[in-house]
């Protein structure tokens, strides 16, 4: 009898220790688990403390640099006086920069005036923008060609015949003042803007479009591309 209950009973103390080192290592564990847990937790706040410190650093050193470079435009009307000083009162060409069309008819101006009598700047640009307020149009305009002088401005039809007048492409075989200034007398203004705006708005269709605004990058014709610092406030 006492046989075949020692066995039993080693296994039941057995069994009870098992559960009293499963307990104690739980209880360990569950120890060690909540210490680890305090420590994740107290590492994750400084980790937030020290991200939300260095995010609004950055933010602040972000909106120093926006303030700091953020450029000064002059007034509209200051920036014409400039424009159109005593020493340069060369008529100014305010044309699409990012046209493909446009900018191809601005080669051909430049190649047609030799005597380089006009000068240029593109609508998108802060003298082009400051040229149009000026002469009472909308700075974010550039539906339309526009040649400005020291005395006003000439949109659409009107500014393309007036420049005309001013190139010479092949001297006398190709007299282009002549018919500019017919063409301007002789075909009214409604129908030649009908045919201007007809060919303006679907430029982009017929030629594209560039990434960025023309301007004379190799100083070729320096001095017929208006400097756009002109337009910044001294």
């Amino acid at each position: 009898m006492v046989s075949s209950i020692l066995p039993l009973a080693i296994m039941m103390s057995l069994i009870l220790s098992a559960k009293g080192c499963s307990a104690f290592l739980a209880t360990r564990q569950a120890s060690s688990v909540s210490q680890r847990r305090v420590v994740i937790e107290t590492t994750m706040k400084q980790l937030t403390m020290s991200s939300t410190a260095a995010s609004t650093a950055s933010t602040a050193v972000d909106q120093t640099s926006t303030t700091t470079y953020m450029p000064i435009l002059d007034d509209p009307t200051i920036v014409s006086s400039k424009v159109f000083s005593n020493q340069d009162e060369r008529p100014i060409i305010l044309f699409d920069g990012v046209c493909n069309l446009c900018n191809t008819a601005v080669n051909l101006a430049l190649d047609w005036d030799p005597k380089g009598k006009l000068r240029f700047a593109a609508l998108q640009s802060n003298v082009g923008r400051s040229l149009l307020e000026v002469n009472g149009r909308n700075a974010n305009d550039i539906s339309s060609i526009v040649l400005v002088t020291k005395n006003g401005a000439y949109t659409k039809s009107d500014a393309v015949l007036k420049i005309t007048e001013e190139l010479t492409p092949f001297s006398a075989l190709l007299p282009l003042k002549p018919a500019a200034i017919i063409g301007r007398y002789i075909i009214p203004k409604f129908i030649r803007d009908l045919i201007y705006d007809g060919v303006a708005d679907n430029r982009y269709d017929l030629m594209g479009k560039k990434d960025m605004c023309r301007f004379d990058a190799d100083g070729e014709f320096e001095d017929r591309f208006i400097n756009d610092s002109i337009a910044l406030k001294n």
